[in-house]
């Protein structure tokens, strides 16, 4: 095929020695030219049936080879793994506490002892804190004194009120026998009115007093912070010597003393492609595995299922909870759980029809 395109174009070649020795005029000028343009153009012929083609060939095989390299790349992983033959459903998430607080102090003050470190277990009502309470302490007694002042005067005052009281019996019944006059027993009268007036008073300034020492005493017993429920401190923020707020006032004044959390309160929390949620039915049965225990399956099963969906990642909320609790499971840690498929779980009846909006 080449050695014939080269005598192609060897027959199509212009002989220069000829045309050097033809007599230059008119006629051979213009018929030199017709030559060339027809070598040209069956040139431009020839290229057109043997050399792009085989141009053209070797892009076709590079667009080949590109589209198999394309088709060859793997695909990312879906989010959700199920399987419609075997049943099975599995999902990821992690342990979560549904009982976690942060203790902190209800008023202001400086911190003078922090009682608990962390992995301690508390019982509810233990202290875990104590606040310089000094000034407290002194509002108290001064309460306190107030009380027992309106306790004296209260005493004071129904003591004359009795005998003002046996005055004016005596000069009532002198009165009635003509022995007294009605100025007397007006006046008998009315130092008992006065009396009885002045009890009361007396009797609502020693209960203001009594309310305002009760208060005191709360303020105070707010200064020892205690667990509020039984659990495990998992972090202590507060040290001795430091302020600490109900809120955050800058500085370098603290909000929480320690953080707490239920060990019996935790369960999973995993999160379902809406596309497979009709598998999962409360209390189903499932099998957890923690990432860090990747060899122990832990006895599961479904709490419930959170009716609202997640329209970013269309997924559903589920709720799972241990058959058996295990101090090897600790919050924040990463599970993976399957799903047993039960018998009617996800199944139409056969009489359901299924429409589409």
């Amino acid at each position: 095929m080449t050695d014939e395109k080269t005598k192609l174009l060897r027959s199509l070649a212009i002989d220069r020695s000829e045309n050097q020795a033809a007599p230059s005029s008119g006629r051979s000028s213009r018929w030199l030219l017709a030559a060339t343009a027809g070598v040209v153009v069956v040139a431009a012929i020839v290229a057109a049936v043997f050399v792009v083609p085989e141009l053209r060939a070797p892009r076709a095989v590079e667009s080949d080879a590109a589209k198999s390299t394309v088709a060859s790349v793997p695909q990312p992983p879906p989010q959700a793994s199920a399987s419609r033959d075997t049943g099975v459903l599995a999902a990821s998430g992690y342990v979560v506490a549904r009982r976690k607080a942060t203790v902190a102090a209800e008023i202001t003050g400086k911190v003078m002892e922090v009682l608990i470190e962390e992995g301690m277990t508390v019982t509810q009502g233990q202290v875990v804190a104590r606040l310089d309470s000094v000034l407290a302490e002194s509002d108290l007694a001064l309460a306190q004194s107030r009380v027992e002042a309106a306790d004296a005067a209260i005493g004071a005052i129904s003591a004359d009120l009795q005998d003002a009281t046996r005055i004016q019996a005596r000069v009532q019944t002198l009165a009635q026998k003509n022995f007294a006059t009605d100025a007397e027993l007006t006046r008998a009268q009315a130092r008992v009115g006065v009396l009885t007036a002045q009890l009361r008073q007396s009797q609502s300034v020693r209960e203001t007093a009594r309310l305002d020492a009760e208060r005191t005493a709360s303020v105070l017993e707010k200064y020892t912070i205690r667990a509020p429920f039984s659990g495990v401190v998992i972090d202590r923020s507060a040290q001795p010597g430091e302020m600490i707020s109900p809120m955050s006032v800058g500085g370098f004044t603290r909000t929480g003393i320690c953080t707490i959390v239920d060990m019996d309160s935790i369960e999973i929390e995993v999160d379902v492609n809406e596309a497979f949620i009709g598998r999962v039915v409360s209390g189903g049965q499932v099998n957890a595995v923690l990432d860090a225990y990747p060899d122990w399956s832990i006895p599961a099963s479904v709490i419930a299922i959170v009716p609202t969906a997640n329209r970013e990642k269309a997924t559903v909320k589920v709720r799972i909870r241990f058959e058996r609790k295990d101090p090897r499971i600790l919050p924040d840690m990463a599970v993976k759980v399957t799903f047993k498929r039960e018998a009617n779980a996800g199944a139409l009846p056969s009489n359901a029809t299924v429409s589409t909006n």
